[in-house]
């Protein structure tokens, strides 16, 4: 009995040894699998090198890469041949001191008045920031805000010192409400202020603007910033003719700028009026300041014709405009 009991007790004492050994072991096999996973990924798990290009700088977008000078532009050419043999047998009556009437399509003057003297233009100015802005950058470009740029009177876009914008929304808020604000952040965000403007003054002299001369973005008043009525008419036939984005805008009667991280939202409204009151009206730019009294070139087209008027210096300028698009509807240029 007790020799039975002995063996007993071998056989109890032997089993729990061999199961605290087994134990023992498979904690080393799941330390060392844990220690291999972490430490030693499988080839298959690696990814391979990633070939990456040569860094190269990149410009802010604020401050994009600008062109040395700029595109060669063609020069709309305007004939008066057809006004030479067409007397005038009833001069449109208008308020404006200056004025011209184009028939875009044949390329023949119909009207003009005052038509190569000097004026303050206000801001049909900015069919040249207009320009020179969609010359130097891409209009997806954004600008940083200055805040130089928001201390501009009158005619306020609403941006605010340190939001981001697109060019093309800058360009929508400049030329459908007409926004200083926008023009000056334009001018300031592609290149320093003073550079734009002399890039508009070069743009003036490519186009043959004999009676131009620009000192500000927007066409706020200033001794030394004029153009003419026959200059302006080219300025707003190279825009309809050679810019298509920006003859979208200022044919747009209004826009939404929806909101983001970078800026609140925008509604800008056209207030060329005559989009809404003249059938067949495309645009292009009213503009109003003490000195230059209220100015617009405005365009139309109808049956194929397009007719392009600027009048300066009015009191009823949407009148005006009219009156002059009625008067090139109703003299069709023959040969």
């Amino acid at each position: 009995m007790i020799r039975l009991l002995i063996v007993v007790i071998v056989l109890l004492l032997g089993s729990r040894a061999f199961s605290m050994l087994q134990n023992h072991r498979d904690m080393r096999a799941v330390a060392a699998t844990a220690h291999t996973a972490s430490a030693r990924p499988t080839v298959a798990a690696r990814p391979g090198p990633t070939i990456r290009p040569t860094p190269r700088a990149t410009p802010s977008p604020a401050r994009p890469p600008v062109p040395a000078q700029l595109p060669a532009v063609k020069v709309p050419v305007f004939s008066a041949s057809w006004l030479r043999t067409h007397p005038i047998a009833e001069v449109p009556s208008i308020k404006g001191r200056a004025a011209i009437v184009v028939d875009l399509t044949a390329g023949q003057v119909l009207y003009q008045q005052d038509q190569s003297t000097r004026y303050a233009e206000a801001s049909l100015t900015k069919m040249m920031t207009a320009m020179v802005a969609a010359d130097l950058t891409p209009l997806d470009t954004v600008i940083t805000v200055p805040d130089a740029a928001t201390q501009v009177e009158p005619n306020h876009m609403g941006i605010s010192a340190g939001e981001k914008l697109t060019v093309r929304e800058l360009l929508e808020g400049m030329l459908l409400d007409s926004g200083n604000d926008a023009a000056e952040a334009i001018a300031m965000g592609i290149v320093d202020r003073p550079k734009f403007i002399d890039f508009m003054n070069q743009k003036a002299a490519a186009l043959h603007l004999r009676a131009t001369h620009f000192t500000n973005p927007s066409g706020l008043d200033d001794a030394d910033h004029y153009s003419s009525a026959y200059d302006l008419a080219v300025v707003g036939a190279t825009l309809l003719a050679d810019y298509p984005d920006l003859r979208a805008i200022v044919g747009s009667k209004q826009v939404s700028i929806y909101a983001t991280p970078l800026h609140k939202a925008f509604d800008p409204v056209n207030i060329d009026r005559l989009l809404w009151t003249y059938p067949g009206a495309i645009g292009i730019k009213p503009g109003y300041t003490g000195a230059a009294g209220y100015c617009l070139a405005a365009a139309a087209t109808r049956n194929g014709r397009t007719i392009l008027v600027v009048v300066l210096g009015s009191t009823q300028h949407f009148t005006d405009a009219a009156t002059l698009l009625d008067f090139g509807f109703r003299h069709p240029v023959t040969r």
